[in-house]
């Protein structure tokens, strides 16, 4: 399980550039941000699949085929869309920590999974936790723009929500589908899972593209915009997928939620470095806040897999 921990810490590492990346390149819609992002990854899942495409290609199942999809579009498409649109109407911090929420939604969903923590015994963690992202919210509300609509905010938080709920089901179903499906290793899975996506944005590129010439073009660089998806491809979706799904096989359920905490604490970091500031107080609180939240949570998961209550899958070589 420590593996898994360590694999759920570097995943984390490589999510958090995702908030940056639309602030960065604020001139493209969130459906153009999503579209160039999976394009890039399923070229790279395609080169990195190689000669093995046809062999893997033919193990794949029905049942295989309709998981692909739907993590594709829940857990990559429409989540990135949502968070995007939420980085660029909320900003980085409040998209972050709501998307953060996701440890007590998955917690709260997974509790009857195997290998689960009682609700009961992981009350005290999740307060923290939520206090935490209070705190973070508090602050954000408190440092708002002067001149930011409230609407636009409003329908920044709508959206980053919504990502926080189609993360959700993603985490769980993914990890569930792991655990009853070794028959794939980590890297096979995300290289699969970057196909899917990566046909599924060949479908949305005509709709994405149709403006690019539009009143905005003067202010986008497609150079570096391809660039940019290129290198959110490569860390992000392919490394930080692959360590997602090894820390999917080790560790319980509920224990995964909580290890997303981690791409919550290095967006507030990268965010903070992005805008050229040192974290304020209250933001502070909330990242210590949440470290503590996380470390209890994987003490208590800890003491349940001393006393055999847990069995974490392990991955075929």
């Amino acid at each position: 399980m420590g593996m898994g921990v360590l694999c759920g810490l570097l995943a984390g590492a490589m999510w958090g550039i995702v908030f940056i990346a639309p602030a960065y390149l604020a001139a493209y819609t969130p459906l153009q941000l999503t579209v160039g992002r999976y394009l890039a990854y399923g070229a790279i899942a395609l080169v990195l699949l190689g000669p093995r495409l046809r062999a893997l290609l033919a193990r794949l199942r029905r049942t295989d085929l309709y998981a692909l999809a739907r993590h594709a579009l829940a857990g990559n498409l429409v989540y990135y869309v949502l968070l995007a649109y939420g980085v660029q109407h909320a900003g980085v911090a409040p998209t972050s920590l709501i998307v953060g929420m996701v440890p007590l939604v998955v917690t709260l969903l997974g509790r009857h999974d195997h290998g689960a923590v009682p609700l009961r015994r992981m009350l005290a963690p999740l307060l923290v936790v939520g206090a935490g992202i209070a705190c973070i919210n508090i602050d954000t509300f408190m440092h708002a723009p002067v001149d930011a609509s409230g609407i636009a905010i409003a329908g920044g938080v709508l959206c980053a929500t919504g990502a926080l709920l189609c993360w959700s089901w993603y985490a769980l179903d993914n990890a569930r589908y792991l655990k009853n499906n070794p028959r794939f290793s980590s890297g096979e899975w995300s290289a699969l899972y970057g196909l899917a996506t990566g046909m599924l944005s060949l479908l949305l590129a005509p709709l994405a593209f149709q403006d690019a010439g539009g009143p905005a073009a003067g202010a986008r660089d497609w150079t570096v915009f391809w660039a940019c998806n290129a290198l959110l491809a490569l860390g992000a979706s392919i490394i930080g997928n692959h360590f997602w799904n090894v820390a999917s096989r080790r560790v319980p359920v509920t224990l995964t939620g909580q290890l997303i905490l981690f791409e919550t604490l290095f967006a507030l970091l990268y965010g903070c470095i992005y805008r050229g500031a040192g974290p304020r107080p209250l933001e502070l609180a909330a990242i210590a806040l949440l470290i503590a939240g996380v470390a209890w949570s994987v003490r208590l998961h800890g003491a349940l897999e001393d006393h055999g209550m847990t069995s974490p899958v392990h991955e075929p070589r």
